[in-house]
């Protein structure tokens, strides 16, 4: 293959969250698709397996019957396929805007990776309709709202499968056109779905598990950031690297907590910026003032400890950790399990046919996790805030830094307001962070009477990751800046630590030291976009 594109095999069983991320990312042309022969070959097994079930009129939900409230109506073989095709148009209820195409990408693949279980009695072709939709970039329009969770996500697939047969609406090549017309666009003609096949594209939990992918990778992302953040400001705070030493977090030995502290403790190697000089506690090198800033009076250390904000780094960067280890977990199992109602079993050696209705579509693994995820990442915005704030506050800092982090302060505001929009955002994460699957309204004349809600905890995760992302933008230009201010007093060859300071200059690249009051958003906005790209955490790689 060419530079820069991507072949992916479907098995239904080893899709990775990288390769969802990968193909979610993916421009059309960039992309080979094709599904495995074996998972081929399964597939066509439970569509005979379905075949079957219609010549014989046996009664089988989904089948031969109505959906929900309706399973105890009788569908006749020759009403199948209208049965199909009314479950798209019926259940396309989403409202709100619509979804970003990396989400409706992953949740297209999420699907097509399921249905190649060889469960869900569709055809081959339905599967590989999927992926040439995926490959030449026509990407359905899927409102936010509408799905609980529970018998999948059933109105965001709907919208997704209306596209197949020729409904609803797509986008190709940044225009909006009905389903029909986009499929044309790209050289396809509609599908005409046959026993099942409705039901299979709709009944899962696709959507929370491309909501799933895409926050798990952000969110380690954001996790590397605030490590690096939090290092950043323990050199700008003159802070001591004491607490990270190994034997503490032997004593205590959570995994999560354990590697952080030895991340922290690598990133900050040969820094000359904390108060640490072996055998000597609280004692300080101090070179003489170079520059224009000289703080009220000497700092000379006495503390032999920081705030929580820089001591326990560990302790609760860890513990979020977890969290997003095991969203990770919860989403590698969910990205290739099958999960509609009812899943067809076909012995191989004897040919014989179970059809089990059973609830594989519940969100419930899914939304508990992003609701944990949401925790962990609400609090280390918190933690970030409250490392920013003691940035700008002279008092708190022990003079080390001048008021928010300008020489002129009041004739100058410095980052004073910078710290107000990362306050509004941990306060408006604090309201996101209320867990979804915590609630539950009964739906279908109560025969589906619990529901996950697993869509909006993933919506809200990502949410309080973009929050999130913001404030470590801000602490990382607000330590930067710090940065600069010791320097006049510690001298410029003064050196940071061996993963702080390509992160330092990446910033100063990008975003010039402060002087005097500017119009701060862009700035705000193009630190964010170094965190966002992953440009932060790399540059700590190289």
């Amino acid at each position: 293959m060419t530079a820069g594109f991507f072949e992916l095999v479907l098995d239904g069983q080893s899709l990775t969250i990288a390769q969802v991320v990968r193909v979610a990312q993916a421009a059309p042309g960039t992309l080979h698709l094709r599904l495995d022969d074996a998972a081929q070959a399964r597939v066509r097994r439970a569509q005979a397996a379905v075949e079957q079930i219609i010549a014989q009129e046996q009664v089988v939900y989904g089948i031969t019957t109505g959906f929900g409230a309706f399973k105890n109506i009788f569908i006749s073989p020759e009403q199948t396929t209208q049965l199909q095709r009314n479950i798209l148009m019926s259940h396309a209820v989403g409202v709100g805007a619509p979804f970003p195409t990396n989400v409706v990408r992953a949740m297209m693949l999420i699907r097509a990776n399921t249905l190649a279980l060889g469960h869900s009695g569709v055809r081959p072709q339905v599967i590989e309709f999927l992926l040439r939709l995926l490959e030449r970039g026509v990407h359905p329009v899927v409102p936010r709202q509408g799905s609980l969770g529970a018998s999948g996500d059933l109105a965001p697939l709907a919208h997704v499968s209306l596209v197949l047969i020729g409904l609803g609406e797509a986008e190709v090549q940044g225009e909006i056109l009905p389903g029909a017309a986009a499929l044309a666009r790209v050289g396809l003609a509609p599908l005409t779905l046959q026993a099942k096949e409705g039901l299979a594209l709709t009944n899962g939990t696709g959507l929370m598990a491309a909501l799933g992918c895409l926050a798990v990778a952000e969110a380690e992302n954001a996790a590397r950031v605030a490590d690096i953040a939090g290092c950043l400001s323990l050199e700008a705070l003159h802070g001591t690297t004491r607490a990270f030493d190994a034997r503490i977090h032997a004593a205590r030995p959570h995994p999560r907590q354990v590697e952080c502290a030895a991340r922290l403790r690598e990133l900050l190697t040969g820094s000359e910026f904390t108060r640490d000089r072996p055998g000597v506690l609280g004692e300080d090198r101090q070179p003489a003032p170079s520059a224009d800033f000289v703080p009220p009076h000497r700092h000379t250390p006495v503390d032999p400890q920081d705030a929580y904000t820089l001591r326990c780094i560990p302790q609760v960067h860890g513990a979020c950790e977890d969290a997003i280890k095991y969203a990770r977990w919860v989403v590698e199992i969910e990205l290739n399990s099958a999960t509609d109602n009812p899943l067809i079993f076909v012995d191989e050696a004897s040919g014989a046919v179970d059809v089990i209705s059973g609830g594989n579509f519940h969100g419930e693994p899914l939304a508990i996790a992003f609701d944990y995820l949401g925790l962990a990442l609400t609090e280390l915005g918190n933690m970030s805030e409250r490392r920013l704030s003691r940035l700008l506050d002279a008092d708190s800092n022990g003079h080390v830094l001048p008021p928010f982090l300008t020489a002129d302060g009041g004739l100058n505001s410095g980052f004073m307001l910078v710290q107000y929009t990362a306050a509004a955002l941990c306060s408006e994460n604090k309201a996101l962070v209320h867990p979804a699957s915590a609630d539950t309204i009964p739906t279908s004349a109560n025969v589906e009477d619990h529901v996950s809600n697993g869509p909006i905890a993933g919506r809200q995760a990502r949410r309080i990751l973009r929050n999130l992302e913001t404030i470590l933008a801000m602490e990382l230009l607000a330590a930067s800046q710090g940065i600069d201010f010791r320097r006049q007093v510690l001298g410029p060859d003064t050196r940071l630590g061996q993963g702080t300071a390509p992160v330092y200059e990446l910033v100063r690249t990008q975003v010039p030291f402060v002087t005097t009051d500017v119009v701060m958003y862009p700035l705000i906005e193009t630190a964010r976009q170094l965190v966002i790209s992953g440009a932060v955490v790399a540059s700590t790689l190289n």
